[in-house]
């Protein structure tokens, strides 16, 4: 145990071993709900490494522990989307995230903490209820979801709840609107990571972080997904639901 401390003091000497444990689990438990439901990654680990990191970093490290992987689907995933979804999305994003960067460099870390629970509480309420745009989904609608996911995106890193919601009310294959989602997820990761580059936000002690938590968090991943069963796909989903109700409940700077 001193040894891995030293080791971590060593590359990562803002965490301590303690610090490094509380992200490790809020990876793995982030993993197994995005394992077994296919969403809540953000909500999950957010509040924990919010209580460890400053807010650049918290960003940083789930960017790197949650893209990795992805990026290696791209090609394949590629064929499935529509693309002129993607580029009216990735048009809002370009716009609006680097003003939620500027937003995030200014919180201090208990009003980040503060944002990411609470947002998360606003998002999973609109989850549980089964919130839905009932309209038509027409270009600048389309930018602006893309804008608004791009902002959260910057200011707490939660891109995807605006582009899940749209999309629940459209009338594309089900394959195709999961490809959507799938390519804009990981253009908001890297154009987000871009920003922190372009500004000199990106710290190298944060990007090890986040390869550090990504085995646990991938380990996590595979158990959940192998686990999955179709059939009750019900009774998983209100389990993420009370797990990432728990994870922004703990999250809260009022505990510690």
């Amino acid at each position: 145990m001193g040894f891995l401390a030293s080791l971590l003091g060593e590359f990562v000497p803002e965490v301590s071993l303690q610090g490094l444990l509380i992200l490790s689990i809020g990876a793995f438990i982030s993993g197994l709900v995005r394992g077994f439901s296919g969403f809540g990654t953000a909500m999950v680990y957010l509040p924990f490494a919010g209580s460890q990191l400053s807010p650049v970093w918290a960003l940083t490290s789930m960017v790197i522990m949650d893209l990795i992987a992805p990026v290696t689907l791209v090609p394949k995933t590629l064929k499935d989307t529509y693309l002129p979804d993607i580029y009216k999305l990735g048009l809002g994003a370009l716009i609006t995230c680097p003003l939620g960067v500027l937003v995030l460099v200014l919180l201090e870390p208990e009003i980040f903490r503060y944002s990411v629970s609470v947002l998360t509480f606003v998002l999973l309420t609109l989850l549980v209820i089964g919130f839905r745009y009932r309209g038509m989904l027409n270009a600048p609608l389309i930018v602006g979801t893309g804008g608004l996911g791009g902002f959260l995106s910057g200011t707490v890193g939660l891109p995807g709840p605006p582009v899940i919601m749209l999309y629940m009310a459209s009338t594309l294959p089900v394959k195709t609107i999961r490809a959507n989602i799938f390519i804009y997820l990981i253009f908001a990761d890297l154009l987000l990571l871009g920003i922190f580059g372009f500004r000199d936000l990106l710290d190298l002690s944060a990007v090890i972080i986040g390869l550090i938590v990504m085995l646990p968090y991938l380990t996590a991943l595979w158990i959940g997904s192998y686990f999955f069963d179709s059939e009750k796909e019900k009774q998983y989903r209100n389990i993420a639901y009370l797990v990432i109700f728990f994870s922004a409940l703990i999250g809260l700077p009022i505990w510690y």
